[in-house]
């Protein structure tokens, strides 16, 4: 579901609109842990910076909440 391309909108913006995505389609349910850096970076050819950046922006919008030693889930659980 979603391809990255070269283009106007930043690459970490696309990753973040396609997570969302996931999650809204039900996908991803709250409580659900997101894929992990290393299994988006296999998936989407993306470096983990950018990465990082797009599941920041997620969390800045409070659409998934990372734990520490843990990881990142879909929040409302």
């Amino acid at each position: 579901m979603g391809q990255i391309t070269d283009g106007p909108v930043p690459k970490y913006r696309q990753l973040a609109e396609i997570l969302r995505a996931r999650i809204e389609a039900g996908e991803l349910a709250p409580g659900d842990p997101i894929p992990s850096e290393t299994a988006l970076e296999a998936e989407f050819d993306l470096a983990r910076g950018t990465i990082r950046k797009a599941i920041a922006a997620l969390r800045e919008e409070g659409v998934i909440v990372t734990t520490r030693g843990k990881g990142s889930y879909v929040a409302g659980a």
